[in-house]
């Protein structure tokens, strides 16, 4: 995989890589070189096959404040509408790249989390913050709809239709009680342990069967277009799909020696 130059990219014995956003002064705000460089890697993690966790996060006290105003959205006035299309699908891209990555994708929130930021937190598949991560979908507050980067898709499904609307309408910042009160933050911790909190899930998932977790993911986002009956059908086929995995039976195995399963 090629190592990108516009964030930091670390991958460890564990299995875990490591993107951090890496523009403190800017609130790790996103480029139009760090949008691309984070679709293309979450793209290629894919094939990556000794990675088995993807751990994003941000340096300073942001974890990312949305696009740069001065890099994104000034240049953007000059564009048409088929420039701004262009625009707007590559950081669809980003967000269907993360969601059609087969391995877990811990979203570790150090900070302010706004805007494009916000979504890429949401497209994570856990959420694990500090007591001073806030966060807003703040696209409103800009004169943008509260539609971007699937949110109007996702956030739905995990705060309720409900709420998902007051955040999108409102754009207003939520505090992380909050936020892990209404079921979008999976974790809340002191600050100082952030890191030993997100790596500790992350080696926890790791350790894990990475097939079928990688199944697990693939099916919920099936199964968020699917009937009842469509969605038995699926699991039923892919849950016999994992059972003819090495990875059930060394499960089995491990059960009945009365010792820890190692997962390949």
């Amino acid at each position: 995989m090629k190592q990108p130059t516009s964030f930091l990219y670390e991958q460890d014995e564990h299995g875990i890589a490591t993107i951090t956003l890496n523009r403190p002064d800017r609130l790790n705000a996103l480029t139009f070189e760090v949008y691309r460089e984070l679709t293309d890697t979450f793209a290629a993690l894919r094939d990556e096959r000794d990675v088995r966790v993807v751990i994003i996060t941000g340096a300073g006290r942001a974890f990312c404040s949305g696009g740069d105003v001065r890099d994104i959205i000034g240049e953007l006035f000059s564009r048409d509408m088929e420039g701004l299309l262009e625009f707007t699908r590559m950081t669809c891209e980003l967000i269907r790249n993360i969601r059609a990555l087969p391995k877990p994708v811990i979203a570790s929130l150090n900070g302010t989390t706004a805007g494009a930021g916000a979504c890429i937190a949401l497209a994570s598949d856990l959420r694990i913050a500090s007591e001073d991560a806030r966060i807003a979908f703040l696209f409103v507050k800009v004169g943008l709809a509260g539609t971007d980067m699937g949110a109007s898709h996702l956030l739905p499904r995990i705060v309720g239709l409900s709420k998902a609307t007051e955040l999108l309408y409102t754009g207003d910042f939520v505090t992380a009680a909050e936020a892990e009160r209404i079921g979008f933050y999976n974790r809340v911790v002191a600050v100082d342990q952030l890191q030993a909190a997100t790596r500790e899930f992350a080696e926890r998932l790791a350790r894990g069967p990475a097939f079928a977790l990688g199944k697990t993911k693939e099916m919920l986002n099936r199964e968020l277009h699917m009937d009842f009956e469509s969605a038995l059908e699926s699991e039923a086929q892919a849950q016999a799909m994992c059972m003819q995995h090495p990875d059930y039976r060394e499960a089995y195995e491990a059960f009945v020696a009365k010792r820890k399963p190692n997962f390949k």
